[in-house]
């Protein structure tokens, strides 16, 4: 018995500091983005999208083994960040110049204007609900401030935070009941309740970075956030009340976005714009997006 309780906790810590100790390895090749490069968001299939191909305002379709592509061009005047799948054949895109939230059928590659809002600064991340909910993050570099933006599943728009920070990723716990915000340079990682028709109560703080700076977020199925940490060249794991529980280490400096899929939702996909291109690492646990595409792929 004592043998096995011994190899037990050897496996355990061993376990542990593998889990600890991950880095990220190169995906697509080095290079073929701009510096804006961002999104990314991974479709049924198992490809991989992220914006500003070679140029910007475009978007790009990657393989699993990180083939790239043009996929589409965006209207004039837009140009893409954020990127969320509302439905297996829809996905939504920050537009960050035109002052809007862009939808797109990627059978017929067609892309409208879902919510267009003049009054926003410059719409960066997007997160959404299982109805359809999104919501935008809209940061003001120049003033370092920022706001959120509730878009309805008909295409309103509703300031629904405001006198902020630089505002940048954002996302929803697995329950739905949480929105998560960071803001870039504050370093502050904020947490709100969520209400059904969108509303956000009971503003907290749940975690303030040192250093560093961040960017895009997203959520794992047991509500873990995963944090771009740009000019950090990492990725931190918050959990949900705040907790530093992992750090990876990128190739790439400037890691803006993160997004998961794999056969098994347990592949992070991160755009790095130092390099250009994209890098993977393995998590220990799939993520919310992978979980809601698979109910998308479900229905008939």
């Amino acid at each position: 018995m004592k043998t096995f309780i011994y190899l037990l906790c050897t496996f355990c810590l061993l376990e542990s500091f593998c889990f600890a100790q991950t880095s990220s390895k190169k995906f697509s090749a080095e290079g073929e983005f701009t510096a804006n490069c961002e999104g990314p968001a991974v479709d049924s299939e198992g490809n991989v999208y992220a914006v500003n191909f070679a140029r910007d305002g475009t978007i790009a379709q990657m393989n699993k083994r990180g083939k790239s592509g043009f996929f589409i061009t965006l209207p004039k005047g837009s140009t893409g960040n954020g990127i969320r799948f509302g439905d297996k054949n829809t996905f939504y895109v920050a537009d960050f110049t035109g002052h809007n939230v862009l939808k797109v059928d990627i059978i017929t590659k067609t892309v409208t204007v879902f919510a267009n809002e003049p009054k926003m600064n410059q719409p960066n991340d997007l997160a959404i609900t299982k109805t359809g909910h999104i919501f935008c993050s809209d940061p003001n570099w120049k003033d370092g401030t920022g706001q959120i933006w509730h878009v309805s599943p008909e295409g309103k728009t509703r300031l629904v935070a405001e006198k902020m920070g630089t505002t940048n990723g954002i996302d929803i716990s697995p329950d739905e009941k949480t929105l998560y915000v960071n803001e870039s340079v504050q370093r502050n990682v904020w947490a709100f309740d969520l209400a059904s028709d969108g509303t956000l109560t009971n503003k907290r703080l749940i975690h303030t970075f040192a250093d560093g700076g961040m960017d895009g977020m997203r959520c794992d199925v047991e509500g873990n956030l995963y944090i771009a940490r740009h000019g950090k060249g990492e990725v931190a794991v918050l959990s949900p009340d705040g907790k530093v529980i992992q750090t990876i280490t990128t190739i790439g400096k400037k890691v803006s976005n993160i997004c998961f899929g794999g056969s098994n939702g347990k592949t992070c996909y991160i755009t790095l714009q130092d390099r250009g291109c994209l890098e993977t690492f393995k998590a220990k646990t799939a993520g919310r997006e992978w979980q809601m595409m698979e109910t998308y792929s479900a229905k008939k």
